[in-house]
């Protein structure tokens, strides 16, 4: 096959966490994830009981749609990232939702592993 597509709409894969979700899409040996958090989320409290990690170990790169998620690396500057923004997050961090808006955004890389436990 020299091409193909899949909707984000129809996943392959769907993990729910306390106030968030991903959903996943697999095609030939990429997999692509759709994020949403909800007000309130907060990886240290809705992931991290999943994975058994001190911080997220998921390397993500992404694009934020709607909403704001403050990131913060466990040995680097913290960063606000808003919808329109194209991001790369490497292992080793925290992130929360800020604000009333959800967050929902679409990773390249990081969806294959993420909220899945460890073990």
């Amino acid at each position: 096959m020299t091409a193909q597509g899949k909707s984000l709409e129809s996943s392959d894969e769907t993990r729910k966490f306390d106030r968030g979700k991903v959903e996943v899409v697999h095609i030939g040996d990429f997999n692509f994830g759709r994020y949403r958090f909800e007000p309130g989320w907060r990886w240290s409290e809705s992931v991290k009981p999943i994975v058994n990690t001190d911080s997220c170990q998921t390397y993500h790169v992404g694009y934020i749609m709607s909403g704001q998620l403050h990131v913060a690396p466990v040995d680097g500057p913290e960063v606000d990232l808003s919808a329109g923004d194209a991001y790369e997050v490497k292992p080793g961090h925290d992130a929360w939702v800020v604000g009333d808006e959800a967050v929902t955004s679409v990773e390249f890389i990081g969806a294959e592993k993420y909220a899945k436990p460890t073990g």
